[in-house]
């Protein structure tokens, strides 16, 4: 099921967005007839992976709530090249202001869903999830873990409110594993807790801990087995660090159970759309 993101959220992004583009009025609108009717389509120049239908349509509420919007299609559904995502139908001007921002926030959202199922279908079989990381443009966490969701991914933590994870830094400061471990239970008590670990004997250490969930960072292909085999089922187990389109294939066939990739959020390829507008 998508991540949930509020109306709220989605309003306040996209009002944010619009004052951002329109400023103190789109100069170039204003040389078009004021109740002039037209239609307008959405195209996908590629096959991608569609996320972002709310923010879309909120940009048209905001600008004129009487622009007509009816989509082919609906989020975390494939796309293919030339077909035809959406359709408005209303006042040439609100549609004109509106498309870039609206185009915008589909193509970023939809680029991030993409990506993710290319990551997912790469790993189909074997057992492991895909999962975002906290690398996000900023603003647009939650859109973005939404998009993920849209793109068959699994979302970790959601920012350092919601998950307990203990690093490098947080140990040597702490002064063990046990004991950033044995504080963080008595703090945070409700929470889960996962902890990084970079060697198999911090793994062993961290098992003895009892920690439920452990975070294996660059580890080789051959340290990632053994990993497994020394956890040998007590812990959920993630891979981080490293995890590239061509090498994830091997990392999950290690036995893993979450596979966490930054370039799903942070490196993001928009999918390419237009709009196309028509007098009725």
């Amino acid at each position: 099921m998508p991540f949930t993101v509020s109306s709220q959220l989605i309003q306040q992004q996209v009002e944010q967005a619009l004052t951002e583009d329109i400023g103190s009025g789109d100069v170039t609108a204003a040389l078009l007839p004021e109740d002039k009717p037209i239609t307008a389509t959405v195209l996908s120049r590629q096959n991608a992976v569609l996320a972002g239908c709310d923010w879309f349509g909120e940009v048209f509420r905001q600008l004129d709530p009487s622009v007509g919007i009816r989509w082919h299609c609906a989020d975390g559904d494939r796309v293919v090249e030339d077909q035809i995502v959406c359709e408005l139908q209303g006042s040439v001007r609100p549609v004109v202001t509106g498309e870039r921002t609206a185009l915008n926030f589909l193509q970023t959202l939809s680029g991030t869903a993409t990506t993710t199922r290319r990551y997912v279908d790469r790993i189909a079989g074997t057992g492991a999830q895909v999962l975002d990381t906290r690398k996000t443009l900023p603003g647009l966490r939650l859109a973005q873990k939404y998009a993920v969701s849209c793109g068959g991914g699994s979302n970790h933590r959601i920012g350092l409110y919601d998950m307990v994870l203990i690093k490098e830094n947080h140990i040597t400061a702490a002064g063990s594993i046990l004991d950033a471990v044995k504080t963080a239970r008595r703090l945070s008590p409700k929470l889960e807790i996962e902890v990084e670990v970079e060697n198999l004997e911090q793994l062993d250490q961290t098992l003895q801990a009892g920690v439920e969930r452990i975070l294996l960072d660059n580890m080789s292909l051959k340290t990632l087995r053994q990993a497994v085999t020394l956890n040998s089922g007590r812990a959920r187990l993630e891979a981080s660090g490293g995890i590239t389109f061509d090498n994830i294939r091997d990392v999950a066939e290690t036995g893993v159970d979450f596979i966490s990739v930054g370039a799903l959020t942070k490196d993001v390829q928009a999918v390419d759309l237009s709009m196309r507008i028509k007098e009725n």
